[in-house]
């Protein structure tokens, strides 16, 4: 008995410390799950638009990632200094991600390899697709910000089946 409540006082402990920066685990968690499909995609991609769409698919896989990392980095950062700088990172710091990722796309299409299909359908479902994917797995709990205890995951998914 005394051992598992040790176990389950590890495990808490572990959470805490894990969660101290949640929206960097969130995102980490978000890229995992893109490097497990963007293959996939890319392939597609290669199938219908050749090594033009597949280059885009790639660029497009990379530009998404790196705007998850920089919303990430700049949540944390503002998060620190108090809750005004954190809503004011969160929505100027989207207006500038956008405009780099408007800015990145337009320097994309001075190249030769440029295919503005596959691209745009990348960045768009990229996006939109990873952070439905991800809200499975973030938890609405303020004990847990960010991604649930992993226990919690588990019993979730045997509750499902």
């Amino acid at each position: 008995m005394n051992e598992k409540l040790d176990e389950d006082l590890m495990t808490a402990q572990e959470d805490a410390v894990v969660n101290i920066e949640p929206e960097k685990r969130i995102v980490a968690d978000m890229l995992w799950r893109g490097i497990k499909v963007a293959p996939v995609w890319l392939v597609f991609s290669f199938l219908i638009w050749g090594t033009d769409g597949a280059a885009s698919g790639a660029y497009g896989i990379a530009l998404v990632f790196a705007n998850f990392i920089a919303a990430a980095g700049l949540l944390t950062w503002a998060g620190r200094i108090s809750p005004g700088a954190l809503m004011f990172a969160a929505l100027g710091g989207f207006i500038l991600r956008l405009v780099i990722l408007t800015v990145a796309v337009i320097a994309a299409s001075k190249v030769s390899v440029f295919a503005p299909v596959p691209l745009g359908i990348t960045i768009i479902v990229s996006h939109l697709g990873l952070l439905v994917w991800e809200t499975r797995y973030v938890s609405l709990s303020l004990a847990y910000p960010g991604l649930g205890p992993a226990r919690l995951a588990q019993k979730q998914c045997k509750e499902m089946k």
